[in-house]
């Protein structure tokens, strides 16, 4: 029989929690479920795990595929998906036991709904909580939020799944963004919404993202907001042909839909060399940076300041000033243990 709700997992290598996450479906009030698991390629133990879950739970289906990484792998949990509800849930969170029926009867409720996401817990490496996650759930200021910045918990979204599927899925050009450009064109066609419940817990351990991968997340989230800007114009999606994550360094970067960001990305990515030679766009770009590109600037510019041959010259300065308006407490602090050096 069709499932009601199919909540989609992919997995890497994450046989650490793994078992956790998958118990706390299989321990849900509302049973009508597929958990539809897709393994990425895992080489830790994970499939021959995944294995004995499905022996035990007929409820449980596993897809394998080669390592493609984690846009694969939920376009293809969406492909064979049998419910109209989708549910999305990381291998290494935990589900709480009302998280489904609370959802489904939320969405049964407001037909208008496309996309539902909901509170949550913080828990730590060994399941304990140390804190609260609570996006916006007023419908103005969830969208006015995701304007900006993504105001969903991956793990706790429901979806339904032939907007999903209509929306195009997941897109492998928005890495480690990918789930905010999908909000956001989900919202252009259903309304959004969060519960102010924690139904699932969200956990922090170790594997946090690299300097690199963030400033990628970063750049991915500029992306998915021009990306939107050009489809409210009416121009069509103008990242409709990116099948892979741009490169800001490619001599073609500057004149596309996403040229205004070149300047600045190519700074934050800059080693001694070349960061100099792009200054000028944090300049430019002073009071149009969001939080993230604010943080990364700073840390950027801090440490340049180490790679400036003579301190307290005039490139020196410069970065001194531009730290200073992004953050004037942390250039206080510079310009003191610089004098002081």
């Amino acid at each position: 029989m069709t499932p009601v709700i199919s909540v989609i997992m992919p997995v890497r290598n994450g046989a650490e929690w793994l078992p956790e996450a998958v118990a706390s479906v299989r321990s849900q009030d509302f049973g009508d479920f597929e958990l539809l698991i897709v393994d990425d390629g895992s080489d830790d133990g994970t499939a021959p795990m995944l294995s004995a879950f499905a022996a035990v739970d007929p409820r449980i289906r596993v897809l394998h595929q080669a390592p493609q990484g984690i846009v694969a792998a939920l376009n293809n949990a969406i492909a064979a998906a049998r419910a109209p509800y989708l549910a999305r849930l990381d291998a290494d969170d935990r589900a709480k036991p009302d998280r489904l029926g609370k959802q489904l009867a939320f969405m049964e409720a407001h037909k208008e709904i496309g996309l539902l996401g909901s509170h949550a817990e913080e828990i730590d490496a060994a399941g304990k909580i140390i804190g609260r996650l609570a996006p916006p759930t007023d419908g103005a200021r969830l969208a006015q939020v995701l304007s900006r910045t993504n105001p969903f918990i991956h793990s706790s979204v429901m979806m339904r799944t032939a907007l999903v599927r209509r929306a195009g899925g997941y897109r492998a050009a928005f890495k480690a963004a990918e789930d905010y450009d999908l909000w956001l064109r989900m919202a252009e066609a259903g309304g959004v919404a969060n519960l102010a419940d924690r139904l699932i817990q969200y956990r922090r351990h170790g594997s946090n993202l690299s300097r690199l991968d963030a400033i990628r997340q970063s750049f991915s989230v500029r992306l998915a907001q021009r990306s939107a800007a050009g489809r409210r114009r009416g121009a069509g999606d103008p990242a409709s042909a990116l099948a892979a994550p741009p490169d800001w360094w490619a001599a073609e970067a500057e004149a596309s839909f996403y040229g205004r960001d070149v300047g600045l990305y190519r700074l934050l990515d800059s080693d001694r060399r070349r960061g100099p030679d792009y200054v000028w766009a944090v300049q430019r770009r002073l009071f149009g940076l969001n939080h993230a590109e604010r943080r990364l600037a700073q840390l950027r510019l801090q440490a340049m300041l180490h790679e400036i041959d003579s301190p307290l010259g005039p490139q020196y300065l410069r970065i001194l000033m531009l730290i200073a308006i992004l953050h004037p407490a942390r250039a206080v602090s510079l310009a003191w243990h610089g004098g002081s050096g």
